[in-house]
């Protein structure tokens, strides 16, 4: 245990969430008679506490449900997910904002939390009180505090309003003081949110750079984002979490890439028509290669739909890394698109892609004007295979 950081057995957090009974359809009478009863009832508690017993259906929620992990002092840690996973709720209960329902949580250090935008900050105070205030919430003396205070606000660039109180900062300004005070207080644990993303790119590189150098000095970080990028560069290791449980735990370029593998065998298919255009973008699908030799021709089978005939039909494709950069753009022109259902075969010869995977977003044009255009329309992948052992000459 004497390396361990965080242990957590069992881990478990249920909400109960309450649902009113009805279909939800009430008319102006039924809204009418409701309120009138809801007055009358406040009158008698007893009356008042049936009444919300009968209207009332609760169902429980588990948020997490079963988790199980060891950190080891100066890991860093990547926790993915889609949204509703379950990452937030268990930042929140290691930093005990909340308590677990089940499971039992062992801390070994002093934890810094960056969860949300202003938490751990009093409105009132001004930049340079809430410093002193967190700092003594970390339990650092006011000699420790003074010495990292220089430090601090140099970070976070809010000099010039130390002396206002941050119900007056931006939602950014916010973010880089309350980021600047967690990573220079010296936490053994450094626990950090999507809230980065409040942060113009700028920041975020800085925040970046400065908990790689904590983690360099034997600190330990959790690290919550949606940032693929910014999780492979920071992180070793990484916990993917599906439906409040852990689906997958390790190295953090394989979960990466399990994650976005799992995302890729979705069904991509975009139904929708563009308000007074008459073109409906149906799908759009990956044809598998069976050659699978490397800067093989990849293609895709485009199905759409017009009540009109279209001059100067033009398609583009934009194929994204899995790091969501577009790294290359495509475009057809076609002379003229007919009436009805339309299926076009789209081909890309020499893109030199390397094996990996791949996102594709897609517009259509008639001409320079854009009728549809979709991002992430499908993923696809291209295999690791096709190339041949040669002797250099």
């Amino acid at each position: 245990m004497s390396n361990v950081a965080i242990k957590v057995e069992n881990l478990g957090k249920k909400y109960v969430i309450n649902h009113k009974k009805g279909n939800g359809d009430d008319n102006f009478r039924e809204v009418v008679i409701g309120s009138a009863r809801k007055i009358i009832t406040s009158l008698n508690p007893f009356v008042k506490r049936q009444e919300q017993k009968d209207e009332t259906e609760h169902e429980e929620f588990w948020a997490l449900k079963d988790v199980n992990f060891d950190i080891n002092k100066g890991d860093k840690v990547g926790i993915i997910g889609r949204n509703g996973a379950g990452k937030s709720t268990l930042l929140k209960v290691l930093s005990r904002i909340t308590e677990p329902t089940a499971g039992k949580i062992h801390i070994n250090g002093r934890i810094a939390s960056l969860l949300e935008v202003g938490t751990g900050f009093h409105p009132e105070l001004t930049g340079r009180e809430n410093i002193f205030l967190n700092g003594a919430i970390l339990g650092m003396s006011r000699a420790e505090i003074k010495a990292k205070f220089d430090e601090i606000v140099a970070f976070a660039e809010v000099e010039k309003f130390l002396d206002t109180p941050v119900k007056r900062y931006s939602s950014g300004m916010y973010v880089r003081l309350a980021f600047s005070v967690a990573a220079h207080l010296e936490p053994e644990i450094l626990i950090v949110d999507e809230v980065l993303a409040v942060g113009d790119m700028a920041f975020q590189k800085k925040c970046l750079s400065k908990m790689n150098e904590v983690s360099e000095e034997g600190r330990t970080i959790l690290f919550v984002s949606h940032n693929i990028s910014a999780i492979l560069q920071l992180t070793n290791k990484c916990i993917l979490l599906e439906n409040g449980q852990i689906s997958l735990q390790g190295n953090s370029d394989f979960i990466v890439d399990q994650y976005l593998k799992q995302n890729s065998k979705e069904v991509y298919l975009h139904q929708f028509q563009k308000q007074n255009e008459s073109i409906i973008f149906k799908s759009l699908k990956y044809i598998e290669n069976s050659t699978n030799y490397f800067n093989a021709p990849i293609s895709f089978k485009l199905t759409i739909d017009t009540s009109r005939s279209i001059d100067k039909f033009v398609i583009a494709l934009g194929i994204h890394n899995n790091m969501g950069v577009r790294i290359l753009t495509a475009k057809n022109i076609i002379n003229i698109i007919d009436i009805g259902e339309q299926h076009l075969l789209l081909k890309i010869n020499d893109h030199h892609l390397s094996p990996s995977l791949y996102s594709i977003s897609i517009g259509i044009f008639e001409g320079e004007r854009n009728l549809l255009y979709t991002k992430e329309a499908l993923s696809f992948e291209i295999p690791d295979a096709g190339i041949t052992d040669h002797l250099l000459i």
